[in-house]
């Protein structure tokens, strides 16, 4: 179809070009297609049919136009001829550089018509030999700093303070320059041979001003799927240090062409402390800096360390305002009861969960640790091997994100308690210095009264949505019951309210046993006995302040939290998953989706045939043939050689599987999370860069080194003079600008 259209077009010099070339770079107008070949049905963008081709042209218009006959085409010349014509054609060059200051950004697509049906006119202007070199020189350094990117090299190579006075040492950078100079690089060799050798062949600046093209660039590689696919959701992920400031990574869910349901990392945005400040830079950055219109969000989900929850509601509360299809939703890689958690407003839950990351941490740091605990387990679980065993399994998993974490954590304390003394109180060179003051900073953090009291609450408050949480990451079958089940959960966590002076006492009672097992004094947390100077109330017990100032404050904001993740909005999508066939065979096929679906009803392309089409679906799996099984999963009804026969069951399905609490199915298109993972676990904190690290996680995306040289060239005119090389003669040493 691409040949029959530039054929049509009398386009000669895009005969070469491949199909995928010729959609990517080049488009056609409307009004060069009958009309019966172009599909109105879709409220977002014209729509040709499969078979439609260009067929109206005005070809004799130019007959009237003398300066039109005679139109040259784009022609890439060779080395030889450039050096030909470069004396007449230089003139031409500086006159052409001063008319391109104006145009466009350079990663437009060139438009092949112009108005009133005729073809767009360009003159056909050779590169001078200076202009080709200064390209091959920028493109030099685009590939080195692309490598870095992809290689995790930072830039910075030696610290100076490391280096005796009077030592010049290169960057890494300079460093991978001055190797593909020796390697052979003429552009290069030619460029710096008779540069001073303690001179930077690059500034500091102009690198950054690269990498941030060279992260445009390989970003907009994917927003362009984004923005095809229409529908997105948008995931940050916990706030993170780049070289000493605080970053959100930003991710992006889609269902790309090939309809799977993809996630990918697509940058870092500054964090704010003023959640309001944030909250508008975080809706600037997507809308204008990287160009996705949020009018397509259907979902928003914020995973936050404690302390921060607060701050990232606010931030979805504003998008909510002014995009209300774009639901708040709990992520599916984050469980419920961990989410919870780490949302509730008490500093003392805040502590707690820190400590519980760092003694798993300091664990997995040391495999002879993880056996001295295993050592402790078996001693204490003496008479329930099968117990001990189980725990022995979690204790070498990522136990801290499970949903039952603080029950976990309850059967452990004794072990991790006993374990940490142990290896604080060794006196052989058994343990290094620094596990042995870790144990002995852990071990006191785990027996002080205050953490006891805390774990034991969370386990019972979030004992009532374990189940629910556990389903919400289970199967589409399990999510759709779930969303069911809410209500129940709700109930029972506002009885426990009604009635918390008797549950409070019970979980009291816990904590204090547990604390006994510790020998651990039952006291008020020392930090509020000393903030009360001696003024402190006689009558007030252990009891009821942590019944005020933890079990109440903490069960009220998971009330509330549950309902605003889950709001009325959210319940309806979940329910569309009864359009999922192994859904809609536990209900008998009966089922009312057309409800549901009102929500989604401008997102369908054909709303006003929805309820038919429904109908047709549920009769195809009711009456479907014996040895058919039915599809379990939104990834699997996607991949249906027949959907595109339901075509809104389809748009449907796509838009409820980018909402972020349903799991992707396939891990491989789950891999912008993992990467983002080990690229901080891999890199020092100072040491980490924004701008490389979307280089390094998005490693396996294409990029135009090409495109990346010209955006260079048109941003920064003033950085790249094309003016002759350094003389041979080296009359002195001249620093290049």
């Amino acid at each position: 179809r691409c040949q029959r259209w530039v054929e049509n077009c009398r386009r000669a010099d895009l005969e070469d070009k491949t199909p995928d070339q010729l959609n990517k770079h080049y488009r056609l107008c409307a009004k060069h297609f009958e009309t019966s070949m172009i599909c109105r049905s879709s409220p977002y963008r014209t729509v040709l049919r499969d078979n439609a081709v260009p067929t109206i042209f005005d070809l004799t218009s130019h007959l009237n136009n003398p300066h039109s006959r005679h139109r040259k085409r784009i022609k890439e010349l060779s080395e030889d001829e450039i050096r030909t014509l470069k004396q007449q054609k230089i003139d031409e060059a500086f006159e052409r550089e001063q008319a391109t200051q104006g145009l466009n950004e350079s990663n437009e697509q060139n438009t092949v018509p112009e108005e009133g049906g005729q073809e767009q006119e360009e003159k056909a202007v050779p590169l001078t030999l200076e202009e080709r070199e200064n390209k091959d020189y920028l493109k030099s350094l685009f590939e080195i700093l692309i490598l870095m990117g992809k290689q995790n090299i930072p830039l910075d190579g030696h610290n100076v303070d490391e280096l005796p006075e009077g030592i010049f040492t290169s960057d890494n950078f300079q460093a991978l320059l001055e190797y593909r100079i020796n390697a052979g690089d003429e552009v290069l060799r030619k460029r710096f041979e008779m540069t001073a050798v303690n001179l930077e062949y690059c500034s500091k600046t102009q690198q950054k001003q690269m990498l941030e093209i060279c992260e445009s660039c390989v970003r907009e590689e994917t927003l362009r799927e984004v923005r095809d696919s229409h529908f997105f959701s948008l995931v940050t992920d916990e706030v993170v240090d780049i070289a000493g400031e605080e970053h959100l990574p930003v991710l992006v869910r889609f269902v790309d062409d090939s309809h799977n349901l993809r996630e990918e990392f697509i940058g870092f945005l500054p964090y704010e402390a003023d959640p309001e400040i944030l909250a508008v830079k975080f809706h600037t950055t997507i809308t204008e800096k990287w160009g996705l219109n949020m009018e397509y969000c259907r979902g928003q989900a914020y995973i936050v360390s404690s302390g921060f929850a607060s701050k990232m509601k606010v931030v979805a509360t504003r998008l909510l305002e002014k995009y209300p299809q774009a639901v708040y939703t709990l992520c599916s890689s984050c469980a419920l009861n961990i989410w919870l958690a780490k949302s509730v407003p008490v500093v003392g839950v805040a502590i707690a969960l820190g400590t519980i990351e760092e003694v798993c941490c300091l664990f997995h740091q040391s495999p002879q640790l993880l056996v001295e605990l295993d050592n402790t387990i078996s001693v204490l679980f003496q008479n329930s091997e099968e117990k001990g065993n189980e725990l022995k399994q979690i204790c070498r998993s990522q136990w801290t994100g499970r949903h039952d974490t603080f029950e976990v954590l309850a059967d452990l304390l004794q072990a991790l308690v006993l374990c940490l003394d142990a290896v604080s109180s060794d006196t052989s060179v058994r343990w290094s210095n620094f596990i042995v003051g870790r144990a002995f900073v852990l071990s006191s953090a785990l027996t002080d009264f205050d953490f006891i009291v805390t774990i034991v609450i969370l386990k019972n408050v979030l004992s009532f949505t374990r189940a629910f949480g556990k389903n919400l990451q289970g199967q589409t079958s399990d999510v759709f019951f779930a969303a069911s089940s809410l209500t129940a959960v709700l109930h029972s966590l506002n009885e426990v309210m009604e009635n918390i002076e008797v549950y409070h006492e019970f979980w009291f009672e816990e904590a204090t046993n547990l604390a006994a097992k510790l020998d651990v004094q039952i006291k008020l947390p020392g930090k509020f006995r000393r903030a009360q100077q001696g003024s402190l109330d006689s009558e007030l017990t252990s009891e009821n302040y942590y019944k005020e100032v933890l079990s109440v404050p903490t069960l009220e904001h998971i009330i509330q939290e549950l309902k605003d993740i889950f709001s009325e909005q959210h319940l309806k999508a979940l329910k569309c998953l009864s359009l999922v066939p192994s859904v809609m065979g536990q209900l008998k096929f009966s089922t009312s989706e057309e409800h549901h679906a009102d929500m989604y009803k401008n997102d369908l392309p054909n709303p006003d045939t929805l309820s038919a089409e429904l109908h047709c679906w549920r009769i195809k799996w009711k009456h479907r043939g014996k040895d058919i099984e039915l599809p379990a999963t939104i990834y699997e009804v996607l991949h249906l050689p027949d959907i595109k026969f339901f075509p809104n069951v389809y748009a449907l399905l796509k838009v409820l599987c980018i909402l972020p609490v349903m799991k992707v199915e396939n891990e491989k298109y789950e891999m912008g999370r993992k990467r983002l993972k080990a690229y901080l676990k891999n890199t020092l904190t100072e040491q980490r860069s924004s701008n490389l690290a979307l280089l390094n996680i998005n490693f396996d995306i294409k990029h135009d080194l090409d495109l990346m040289v010209d955006t260079y060239i048109k941003l920064y005119p003033d950085k790249v003079e094309f003016q002759d090389f350094i003389p041979s003669n080296n009359s002195e040493l001249t620093e290049n600008a």
